[in-house]
């Protein structure tokens, strides 16, 4: 499923990141491995990656402060949340942060593969050339990924923006909710 994808792993555990690094290059993807929260940062702001794996425990900059700040820097790049907390409010603010998915320490390679590819394909799914779409009175606008109106700017969370995409793509549908799990979630 790559076809020259590029990965982005931000990861302090050295052998988790090479085992990670190898077997994503040995699919066909281009990865690139930072071992710290600013590095990382500024490698997944800088360039353009079509998912980014992220750990939540980093030296220099937490995984949630890294996600919040490239969401809130207009970066949309899927990120999937790997991590050794399980906890379910660990998730929830993971998620709330902008993750697109959590993965929990130890993992399945199989597993991490899986959900990297259904991230690339959702994110391929909501790629368009225009920068905004019209919706009511309001503009989304696909690089901030913020709805504007006359007098206020709503910062959308990674899945409202991606719901809200999908629903100005689909204008005049009615829309089955098992379509909108597959194509918004990506769960089949």
């Amino acid at each position: 499923m790559s076809s020259g994808a590029s990965v982005l792993i931000i990861e302090d555990e050295a052998a988790i990141s090479m085992t990670i690094r190898d077997r994503l290059e040995s699919e066909g993807y281009v990865v690139g491995v930072a071992a710290d929260g600013r590095e990382g940062f500024s490698q997944a702001r800088g360039g353009s990656w079509s998912v980014i794996v992220l750990d939540l425990m980093l030296p220099g900059m937490d995984g949630l402060t890294v996600c919040r700040d490239l969401r809130a820097a207009g970066v949309t790049t899927p990120i999937l949340m790997l991590t050794a907390r399980d906890q379910t409010v660990d998730k929830v603010v993971g998620l709330r942060m902008g993750a697109d998915d959590y993965l929990a320490k130890p993992f399945e390679m199989a597993e991490l593969i899986a959900r990297i590819e259904v991230l690339q394909r959702r994110s391929v799914r909501f790629t368009s050339d225009e920068s905004e779409e019209r919706v009511g009175e309001y503009i989304l606008d696909l690089r901030r990924q913020e709805l504007r109106g006359d007098s206020d700017t709503v910062v959308l969370s990674t899945q409202e923006f991606k719901l809200l995409r999908y629903f100005v793509q689909h204008r005049g549908e009615v829309l089955d909710r098992d379509v909108l799990l597959g194509a918004v979630w990506g769960y089949d």
